[in-house]
């Protein structure tokens, strides 16, 4: 085969690879320029790479809402943020995932999601000292930079020449952290010494680029055929539910189909039950609806797609189920009560449940500990 033969077939090979690659960009490497962004921050402004122009270095994270590692290294960020800003340091946070391309089942970790309204109010929650900013629209800023998950750090010198890229440190748990990757790649570069470890592992959740969309949309169809039972039950039964004699956290709520609160409230519990149903907790509904009109309540559910634990309560008489929750419901409706292992109440709420204050009760029981 004759050599420019063979290096055409190359070349078409490496246009290939690199088109198959293209939902899987390859990180910066040690050395290469930091790539310009103009991006929109939750502060509302925009913000630019020139923005940064007068720090001595540049940290640039590569994070998210939804990742539980990434909520496990929030406080460190913060405080790296505090430690080193007297000193010419800017840590910059980026959020690079498509919101489109995550399941509900991957946020079981977490209150939010990754859009840009989601970054504003984690932003707000969590107190972050460092500008958080948005790529999730077209992702072209992180698809430069090449974050293979979240949190991954990249950290440029005076000239914006990329001296390291990895992890914070080696561990999420804090417990276990040995080697302080970041605070000691910034301590050399201020004065001057070599970088101690230029590149290492970034250990976090993948960065969900716009090519998993199809994966998200096929994972909507699939929860969509799951069956949608209604069953009745009685004063022991809502008395047993009470009681929670399981190890999982339990939300408990009492709705009927003409009670227009509960029809508004009613897509946030299914996007809670699919959020959380693959962890430690249950979403429990009891239509308080006449028992004769079980067919009206369980279309309601079908249209829903509430597919889970539904029961409609078998009796006229409401005192029976006032006295089956133990005097907790008052007649109110809708009626929330999140339920511990073992019976203890978190909490109750009168009237339509507020979503985010109700997932964060959730996550607050059931989240997963760093220490």
């Amino acid at each position: 085969m004759k050599r420019h033969t063979i290096a055409a077939l190359v070349g078409i090979l490496l246009l290939a690879l690199n088109a198959g690659a293209a939902g899987k960009p390859q990180p910066l490497k040690i050395g290469e320029p930091a790539p310009d962004f103009n991006l929109p921050g939750v502060d509302g402004k925009q913000h630019t790479l020139r923005e940064y122009d007068q720090a001595e270095l540049l940290v640039i994270v590569f994070t998210c809402n939804h990742c539980p590692t990434a909520q496990a290294y929030e406080d460190r960020i913060i405080q790296i943020t505090k430690d080193y800003k007297g000193k010419g340091v800017a840590v910059v946070a980026i959020s690079p995932n498509d919101p489109l391309a995550v399941r509900l089942n991957e946020m079981g970790y977490s209150d939010l999601g990754d859009t840009l309204e989601d970054n504003m109010l984690r932003a707000e929650h969590k107190k972050f000292n460092f500008p958080y900013l948005y790529d999730g629209a077209n992702q072209k800023v992180s698809r430069a930079y090449g974050p293979r998950s979240t949190p991954h750090v990249f950290i440029f010198d005076k000239e914006r020449k990329l001296r390291y890229q990895g992890g914070i440190d080696n561990s999420d748990r804090i417990r276990l952290v040995k080697e302080h990757y970041v605070r000691d790649t910034l301590d050399a570069l201020l004065v001057g010494k070599p970088v101690p470890k230029e590149t290492t592992p970034a250990f976090g959740c993948s960065t969900k680029w716009s090519d998993k969309r199809a994966a998200v949309v096929d994972y909507m169809k699939k929860i969509a055929m799951e069956k949608v039972e209604l069953k009745p039950i009685g004063p022991d039964g809502v008395a047993a539910i009470m009681k929670n004699d399981t190890d999982k956290l339990r939300l408990v709520n009492l709705w009927a189909t003409w009670c227009g609160p509960c029809r508004e409230e009613f897509p946030d519990l299914v996007d809670i039950k699919r959020m959380y149903s693959h962890r430690d907790f249950e979403l429990i509904t009891i239509s308080v609806d006449n028992p004769t009109e079980k067919d009206k309540v369980l279309e309601f559910l079908q249209l829903q797609q509430a597919s889970g634990l539904n029961h409609i309560f078998n009796d006229e008489d409401k005192n029976l189920l006032v006295e089956a929750t133990e005097s907790r419901w008052p007649g109110v409706l809708p009626y929330t009560i999140l339920i511990e292992p073992g019976g203890r109440i978190v909490f109750t709420q009168e009237g339509a449940i507020d979503a985010l204050e109700t997932k964060r009760a959730i996550v607050g029981i059931i989240g997963r500990t760093y220490k």
